[in-house]
């Protein structure tokens, strides 16, 4: 029986990740820093450990007779600001992990980075970014979300290159039920109290979490060691992931797309003032936000799509069910 170890069980995507390895028979372990947290776990037959990425007692614990982690609680900078700072940190942690999986034997790692990683295409090429595309460390310095993504990255496939069985997976924009400390799911809820009264220009691919967890552990059976795989799902314009949204929710939809001109001046004012940093380490980056190809995941991890209106569907009943939203007529 396979032993897998999940960091980061209690988020969205750690929970999922546990849950599916669950359905298919394998033991699961769970390290948390939270001895009541269960997250979407709730209480499943999983085995806790209580301790941090930082704590290298705690981690080598927890790594004791482990095949597989899943490492999904990776560094998130809250803010914009001390960006090389939140960068140095974002990388001990990294260290820390892969450290003590070098010293309780070296299971293979799926470590789940971002679409942040993935930079445009060359010049020239007319087609949607795929794993040959990185993000150049640099290029958006006010962004400490995209310089530490980028960072803890590296670090990995510097490790992967040196021997270590580490996989890489990029899931893009993640929605579906589970969120319960909403980031991307923010967006749904904001748009389901009609809150959306202006759309923002460019692309990004959406994906359901339950895929995402699936090509989680096909990347732990299957992945190459040193690739890196997009999990991806469906490419759309941002006004129009947004009209679907608010749609389904039975709210208004955007009155119209802000141009790209006037964004640009209000992420550059923005970055200026106190307290609106998250212009640059999110809104400040729209100009990557791009189509994506996640075919090399679907031909190698086996990753299908389910229809975006699913996960629109399952996501905005999950909140209603759990009082997020006003309980109204759910969503079918």
């Amino acid at each position: 029986m396979t032993t897998l170890l999940v960091l980061g069980a209690t988020g969205f995507i750690g929970g999922h990740i546990g849950l599916a390895a669950l359905e298919r028979g394998w033991q699961v372990r769970a390290l948390r820093r939270d001895a009541a947290s269960t997250g979407m776990l709730g209480s499943a037959a999983v085995e806790w450990f209580t301790g941090s990425l930082e704590d290298a007692a705690s981690l080598a614990t927890a790594l004791r007779k482990v095949d597989v982690v899943c490492h999904a609680a990776a560094y998130y900078p809250s803010a914009g600001r001390h960006v090389a700072r939140q960068v140095a940190t974002a990388v001990e942690q990294t260290r820390s992990v892969l450290r003590a999986c070098r010293d309780t034997g070296s299971p293979r790692l799926v470590y789940t980075s971002s679409l942040s990683t993935i930079g445009r295409p060359p010049v020239g090429e007319d087609r949607p970014a795929d794993e040959r595309d990185v993000y150049r460390a640099g290029t958006l310095p006010r962004s400490a979300y995209y310089e530490c993504k980028i960072a803890m990255e590296s670090e990995v496939l510097r490790a992967a290159a040196a021997g270590y069985p580490t996989v890489v997976v990029n899931p893009t924009v993640v929605f579906g039920p589970g969120d319960a400390r909403p980031t991307t799911g923010a967006l749904l809820l904001a748009l389901a109290r009609g809150a959306g009264l202006i759309s923002l220009p460019g692309w990004l691919n959406v994906v359901d979490v339950r895929d995402v967890a699936q090509a989680h552990l096909a990347a732990a059976e299957r992945g190459v060691a040193g690739e890196r795989y997009i999990l991806g799902g469906h490419n759309l314009r941002v006004a129009g992931l947004m009209r679907s949204a608010a749609l389904a929710a039975g709210a208004r939809t955007p009155w119209f797309e802000l141009p790209r001109s006037v964004l640009r001046v209000l992420v550059r004012t923005g970055e200026r003032l106190p307290g609106l940093s998250v212009l640059g380490n999110h809104l400040g980056a729209f100009e990557f936000w791009q189509p994506l190809d996640s075919g090399k995941a679907a031909r190698t991890l086996g990753l299908h799509a389910r229809p975006w209106d699913e996960t629109l569907r399952d996501s905005l009943n999950w909140y209603r069910r759990h009082g997020a939203l006003r309980p109204a007529t759910p969503v079918v």
